[in-house]
C-alpha cells in the first residue's frame, strides 16, 4: 500500500489520454458546491471510519469498427479518523499498460475548519476555499440513500441485497432508464444501466458501475482496502506549496 506520493513525470501524451474520457460526476466538482481524479470514488469526509484504498477506474468505450477502446486509471484515496480525506486524480492510459498513472492533482478536506483544497504537483499551487456548507454524508449520486422520490415512468430501481466486497458489507442497487429511439441518436430505444455497492460502516461505495451502448462501459473498484489509521502527511499541504486563498468575500464586504 503507498504511504507518500511518488513524484512522476507526465508526456505530451496525456492530453491524447484524457481527450474524450467520459466519467461520473467528479469528487472535486461536488465538493466545489457541497464540499478522484475525475469521476473516481466519492470519499465522504466522516469521521470514526478511517480507511486506506485504491480505486480503480476501468473503461470500454465501442468503436465503430465493433473494437472496444478500452482505458484504465487508479488513485489513492484515504480518510482519517477525523473524517479528513485525500482524493487524487491520475493520468488515464491503455487498459495495456503496465505503468502506474501519473498523479495530476490531489483533493483535500478538512470537515472541522470546512477547507476545501486543490493540490497540482506541477505548479505546487495549492488553491484552497472554505465552503459555506458542509458536504453530504453519503455519495450524491446515490438515490438510494437519498429522500425517496417517485421515479419516471422510464426508470426501474431494483434493490440487490447484500454481499461482501473485501470483507466489508455492502448492499447493491440498479438503476435502468429507458430512453425512446427518438431521443438517442440511434433510433432504437436505449437502457442505461448504474449500479453500485454501498458500504454503510465506511459510507462509500465500493464497486459502481455505468453502461450506455453508445458510449461504453465504466467500472469503480475500491480495492487493496486497509482500515488502520493513514499517514497524517497524506492530509497536509506539502512543503514548498504556495497557498491561494479562493475563498469569496462576504456580501457586502469591501
Amino acid at each position: 500500500m503507498r504511504k507518500r506520493r511518488p513524484q512522476l513525470i507526465v508526456g505530451t501524451g496525456l492530453v491524447v489520454c484524457l481527450f474524450g474520457l467520459r466519467l461520473a460526476p467528479a469528487q472535486d466538482r461536488a465538493m466545489a458546491s457541497a464540499p478522484a481524479f475525475g469521476g473516481g470514488v466519492f470519499v465522504t469526509p466522516v469521521a470514526g471510519a478511517p480507511f486506506s484504498a485504491v480505486a480503480v477506474q476501468e473503461m470500454r468505450e465501442p468503436l465503430r469498427d465493433g473494437s472496444l477502446f478500452q482505458r484504465k486509471t487508479e488513485a489513492l484515496i484515504t480518510r482519517d479518523s477525523a473524517g479528513r480525506i485525500s482524493n487524487e486524480r491520475h493520468e488515464v492510459v491503455p487498459a495495456n499498460s503496465t505503468r502506474i498513472p501519473a498523479l495530476l492533482s490531489v483533493h483535500l478536506y478538512d470537515p472541522e475548519t470546512q477547507l476545501s483544497t486543490f493540490l497540482n504537483p506541477f505548479t505546487h499551487v495549492a488553491r484552497q476555499q472554505a465552503l459555506s456548507r458542509a458536504p453530504a454524508t453519503t455519495p450524491p449520486g446515490n438515490w438510494a440513500q437519498q429522500p425517496k422520490t417517485s421515479p419516471g415512468k422510464n426508470v426501474r430501481l431494483e434493490d440487490l441485497g447484500s454481499a461482501a466486497l473485501d470483507g466489508i458489507d455492502v448492499h447493491g442497487y440498479r438503476r435502468t432508464i429507458t430512453l425512446g429511439g427518438e431521443s438517442t441518436g440511434t433510433g432504437k430505444p436505449v437502457a442505461v444501466v448504474d449500479e453500485y455497492w454501498y458500504s454503510e460502516e465506511l459510507r462509500i461505495n465500493l464497486l459502481s458501475k455505468h453502461s450506455d451502448p453508445r458510449t461504453g462501459e465504466l467500472t469503480i473498484t475500491v480495492t487493496n482496502l486497509n482500515r488502520t489509521e493513514p499517514d497524517p502527511s497524506l492530509f497536509e499541504i506539502p512543503q514548498g506549496y504556495k497557498v491561494v486563498d479562493l475563498t469569496p468575500e462576504p456580501a457586502g464586504a469591501q
